[in-house]
């Protein structure tokens, strides 16, 4: 599997995630604790993989445009990982807060995911190629291999 498929897999099953959790009510505390502890350790590891390993490639062997795309995509990672995610992991389940956190945190997700999925992919495409996309792949199952055993890794 090359690293483009790799991803869009990931995202695939974060959305269905983000979905399910959106739809949850108040009562279903327990989902929710158990959906967003899901939903944080996936997006651990999508991350570190997309920071490690192709973002980096993308910087290496594209110009000024790519670097911009580069520290774009890692600031959207940030304003989740480091705003987002952690205000809503010290959101009581149980309340509409919550539940406004998560519609916040979905949109940013599914645009950060757009403008991979339409931008950043197809530019990956055509710099990298379909070899080193391959090489790319294969590095990153290695890393999400001994990252999903590692809980909260990343």
């Amino acid at each position: 599997m090359n690293a483009i498929e790799l991803l869009m897999q990931d995202h695939k099953l974060v959305k269905k995630l983000l979905e399910e959790l959106s739809t949850t009510t108040e009562r279903a505390v327990k989902k929710r604790a158990e959906l967003l502890q899901r939903i944080e350790h996936e997006l651990q590891i999508h991350t570190a993989l997309e920071e490690d390993i192709l973002y980096p490639a993308i910087k290496q062997a594209g110009g000024k445009e790519e670097a911009k795309m580069y520290y774009e995509a890692k600031e959207e990672h940030r304003t989740v990982d480091s705003l987002v995610l952690p205000d809503l992991l010290h959101t009581e389940t149980d309340t509409v807060a919550f539940a406004g956190r998560v519609k916040v945190m979905k949109e940013l997700l599914e645009h950060h995911i757009e403008e991979e999925e339409s931008e950043l992919f197809p530019t990956a495409k055509k710099l990298l190629g379909k070899d080193v996309l391959e090489q790319l792949g294969q590095a990153m199952q290695a890393q999400k291999k001994m990252l999903k055993g590692t809980p909260h890794a990343a």
